[in-house]
Parts: C-alpha cells; structure tokens; sequence
C-alpha cells in the first residue's frame, strides 16, 4: 500500500467505487480545503478563508507539508482579492519556503508570479522586479522561450513604470529577437516598433 499523499487538487471519489467518498475525504483537514476550494470558486471570500484557515492548523497538526503549502496559497489568493497585499505576501512566502525545501520547481515560479502581482499592488517595483528576473534566470536556464517572453513583457511594463523607457525598450528588443530567432517575422516587427514606441516617450 502506499503512503504517498494524494494531490490535493484531485480530492474525489475513487473512480469506480461505487462510494460517495474515499479514505481522503474522511480527512477533515482536507474536507475543509475542498469546500474552500468551493466557496472559493463562488466568490465567497469570507467562508473560503474560515474553511482553508481550518485546512492549515489540520495539515500542520499532520505534519503535511503539501497541504501546508497549499492552503496558505489558497489564503495568499484569498487576502490578493481582499486587497490585502502584504498579508498575501506572507501566505505566498510560507508557501515558497516549503516549496523551496522539497524543491518544487514549478511551484516556485508559479508562487513568485504571484508575488510579483502583489508588490506591484503595492507600488514596490524594485523588489517586483528582483523576482522577474529570478523567474527569467529559471526560464533561461530551462530554455523555455515563452516563459522568457510571458515575464519579460511584465518587465518592460515595471520599467515604463518607474519611467525607465530605455530599459523597457530593451526588454521589448530582447522579445522582439526571441521571436525573430522562432521565425516569427511579424511578432518581431511588433515589438520593434513598441520598443522604438517605449524610447520616443
């Protein structure tokens, strides 16, 4: 039998069954994150956090990390819709530290984009911009194209922010040439011209 903890995205009944519930569900801990998930998905912010709030002491009672790492996720998204920026930042830091620790890779890029989103709420562009470039140091270092574009039109738009035009063009130009490298004549010619639009401003 394993021991191997079910994702906790794919809490279900066992296919074929014939049961309502499986053995995951008779884990309060991970009920309480489901119907989270649930209010979550209803908008309803209020009962979403009570629920994932009681996830997190069951999962830490546990001594499950993964369910740790993804209910202060879930309060992070939570507390971004709430406006609540820094304590967003908290959640998504305890989550990056776990995730760091079983070196969840694509975990890491995922909680920094969110980040990201969150220091730019808060008008704290420097540190916004130290983790753009963390996550275009992965994807260059994973040969990932559209990642390194997807964050370095995120980039150029922090730049034009804090008024560096120059430094944004370049972002655009570097795009531009990734697209250029693909064969995607047009594409390239478009951040060109944004690039030259960028300096002009």
């Amino acid at each position: 039998m394993s021991d191997r903890i079910q994702p906790l995205d794919a809490i279900g009944p066992v296919p074929g069954s014939g049961q309502d519930s499986d053995e995951a569900l008779n884990d309060p801990a991970k009920v309480d994150y489901k119907a989270g998930r649930e209010y979550l998905s209803k908008k309803d912010y209020v009962q979403a956090a009570v629920c994932f709030h009681n996830a997190l002491r069951g999962f830490e009672e546990q001594g499950n990390d993964q369910g740790v790492a993804n209910a202060h996720d879930r309060i992070g998204d939570i507390c971004m819709e709430r406006e609540e920026f820094g304590k967003a930042l908290d959640h998504y830091q305890r989550a990056f530290e776990i995730c760091r620790k079983e070196s969840d890779i694509f975990s890491l890029v995922a909680l920094n984009k969110k980040k990201v989103l969150a220091y730019r709420k808060m008008g704290d562009l420097n540190l916004a911009m130290a983790v753009m470039m963390d996550i275009l140091d992965h994807y260059t270092e994973t040969r990932n194209p559209k990642g390194s574009v997807e964050v370095l039109e995120m980039i150029a738009e922090v730049y034009r922010e804090k008024g560096e035009n120059l430094k944004a063009a370049d972002a655009l130009r570097t795009i531009a040439g990734i697209h250029r490298n693909f064969g995607h004549k047009r594409k390239a010619e478009d951040f060109d011209k944004r690039a030259l639009k960028a300096e002009q401003e």
